[in-house]
């Protein structure tokens, strides 16, 4: 942290503003990626589960679980594109 620091005081005030925005967006991300990092982890554990419980439904499980990643998958995606935005 010290170091982004020492290069930001470097830079002249449009380079600052520019450097302290694409900072801004890495840490924007890296919160954004978070949730759905810990969603997708729970989802295929819990149905991993199911299926471990009852094979005759694994077919309907996993079809639930790929919907569930998808629409989990797309909060990381939209955390994907604020990052850009808040980068330019």
């Amino acid at each position: 942290m010290e170091a982004m620091t020492h290069i930001v005081t470097a830079l002249t005030g449009d380079e600052t503003k520019k450097a302290n925005a694409a900072i801004g967006a890495g840490f924007a991300y890296g919160l954004a990626a978070i949730g759905p990092g810990i969603g997708i982890g729970f989802l295929v554990g819990k149905s991993v589960e199911a299926m471990a419980r009852q094979p005759e439904s694994a077919g309907l499980v996993r079809t639930t679980m790929f919907l569930g990643i998808a629409f989990t998958e797309a909060l990381a995606l939209i955390g994907f594109v604020v990052f850009i935005l808040i980068g330019l």
